[in-house]
Protein backbone atom coordinates (compact mmCIF):
# COMPACT_ATOMS: atom_id res chain seq x y z
CA UNK A 1 0.00 0.00 0.00
CA UNK A 2 1.49 3.40 -1.07
CA UNK A 3 1.72 5.66 1.98
CA UNK A 4 3.19 9.35 2.04
CA UNK A 5 4.17 10.52 5.20
CA UNK A 6 5.15 14.05 5.94
CA UNK A 7 6.72 15.95 8.76
CA UNK A 8 8.34 18.82 9.33
CA UNK A 9 5.85 21.43 10.02
CA UNK A 10 5.11 23.79 13.17
CA UNK A 11 5.44 27.47 14.12
CA UNK A 12 7.72 29.99 12.89
CA UNK A 13 8.37 33.63 13.36
CA UNK A 14 7.92 35.57 10.53
CA UNK A 15 11.08 35.60 8.39
CA UNK A 16 12.34 32.52 9.63
CA UNK A 17 12.42 28.72 7.90
CA UNK A 18 11.19 25.59 8.19
CA UNK A 19 11.81 22.32 6.04
CA UNK A 20 9.35 19.81 5.35
CA UNK A 21 10.31 16.31 4.04
CA UNK A 22 7.49 13.44 2.51
CA UNK A 23 8.48 9.70 2.21
CA UNK A 24 6.73 7.55 -0.10
CA UNK A 25 6.67 4.32 1.35
CA UNK A 26 5.47 0.88 -0.74
CA UNK A 27 6.42 1.85 -3.99
CA UNK A 28 8.93 -0.09 -5.85
CA UNK A 29 9.94 2.44 -8.94
CA UNK A 30 10.71 6.14 -7.72
CA UNK A 31 8.11 8.67 -8.52
CA UNK A 32 7.64 10.62 -11.71
CA UNK A 33 6.80 13.94 -10.91
CA UNK A 34 6.50 14.77 -6.78
CA UNK A 35 5.21 17.90 -5.02
CA UNK A 36 4.27 20.19 -2.25
CA UNK A 37 0.52 21.72 -2.63
CA UNK A 38 -1.01 24.09 0.27
CA UNK A 39 -4.63 24.82 1.71
CA UNK A 40 -5.13 27.75 4.08
CA UNK A 41 -8.61 28.43 5.69
CA UNK A 42 -11.23 29.07 3.24
CA UNK A 43 -9.07 28.69 0.22
CA UNK A 44 -8.80 26.30 -2.20
CA UNK A 45 -5.72 24.01 -2.43
CA UNK A 46 -3.25 25.24 -4.88
CA UNK A 47 0.21 24.65 -5.70
CA UNK A 48 3.40 25.39 -4.40
CA UNK A 49 6.55 23.67 -6.28
CA UNK A 50 7.18 20.47 -7.77
CA UNK A 51 10.08 18.34 -9.40
CA UNK A 52 10.34 15.54 -12.14
CA UNK A 53 11.88 13.44 -11.86
CA UNK A 54 14.45 14.39 -14.03
CA UNK A 55 15.28 17.72 -11.80
CA UNK A 56 13.02 20.03 -13.67
CA UNK A 57 11.32 22.01 -10.45
CA UNK A 58 8.23 24.62 -11.12
CA UNK A 59 7.63 27.14 -8.21
CA UNK A 60 3.94 29.35 -7.59
CA UNK A 61 5.19 32.91 -8.19
CA UNK A 62 4.70 33.51 -4.22
CA UNK A 63 7.18 31.70 -3.31
CA UNK A 64 9.77 32.25 -6.01
CA UNK A 65 13.10 33.34 -4.74
CA UNK A 66 12.38 32.29 -1.22
CA UNK A 67 11.34 27.86 -1.27
CA UNK A 68 13.25 25.29 -2.69
CA UNK A 69 11.72 21.47 -3.60
CA UNK A 70 14.06 18.93 -4.16
CA UNK A 71 14.26 14.96 -3.79
CA UNK A 72 16.33 12.17 -2.96
CA UNK A 73 15.41 9.05 -5.42
CA UNK A 74 17.38 6.73 -3.21
CA UNK A 75 15.22 7.71 -0.34
CA UNK A 76 11.53 8.19 -2.37
CA UNK A 77 11.59 11.38 -0.45
CA UNK A 78 11.15 14.98 -1.57
CA UNK A 79 11.68 18.08 0.63
CA UNK A 80 10.50 21.56 0.53
CA UNK A 81 13.07 23.92 1.86
CA UNK A 82 11.15 26.92 3.29
CA UNK A 83 12.72 30.71 3.93
CA UNK A 84 11.83 33.77 4.72
CA UNK A 85 8.79 32.55 5.83
CA UNK A 86 5.70 34.71 5.81
CA UNK A 87 2.19 35.00 7.31
CA UNK A 88 0.46 34.23 4.25
CA UNK A 89 2.39 30.79 4.24
CA UNK A 90 0.10 29.75 6.72
CA UNK A 91 -1.64 26.60 5.58
CA UNK A 92 -1.90 22.85 5.58
CA UNK A 93 1.17 21.65 3.38
CA UNK A 94 0.55 18.52 1.18
CA UNK A 95 2.59 16.09 -0.58
CA UNK A 96 2.03 14.40 -4.13
CA UNK A 97 3.25 11.83 -5.81
CA UNK A 98 2.30 10.65 -9.23
CA UNK A 99 4.14 6.95 -9.49
CA UNK A 100 4.89 5.46 -12.72
CA UNK A 101 1.74 3.81 -14.52
CA UNK A 102 -0.66 4.40 -11.41
CA UNK A 103 -1.48 8.21 -11.54
CA UNK A 104 -1.36 11.33 -9.86
CA UNK A 105 -3.77 10.47 -6.90
CA UNK A 106 -1.28 10.32 -4.37
CA UNK A 107 -1.37 12.73 -1.19
CA UNK A 108 0.00 12.81 2.24
CA UNK A 109 -1.97 13.62 5.41
CA UNK A 110 -0.35 17.23 5.28
CA UNK A 111 1.21 18.71 7.69
CA UNK A 112 0.80 22.50 9.80
CA UNK A 113 2.63 25.62 8.96
CA UNK A 114 2.24 28.81 11.11
CA UNK A 115 4.15 31.91 10.95
CA UNK A 116 3.45 34.51 13.33
CA UNK A 117 3.63 37.82 12.59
Amino acid sequence: QVQLVESGGGLVQAGGFLRLSCVANGIIFSPNDMGWYRQAPGKQRELVATITNIGTTNYADSVKGRFTVSRVDAKNTVYLQMNSLKPEDTAVYYCNACLVGRGCHYWGQGTQVTVSS
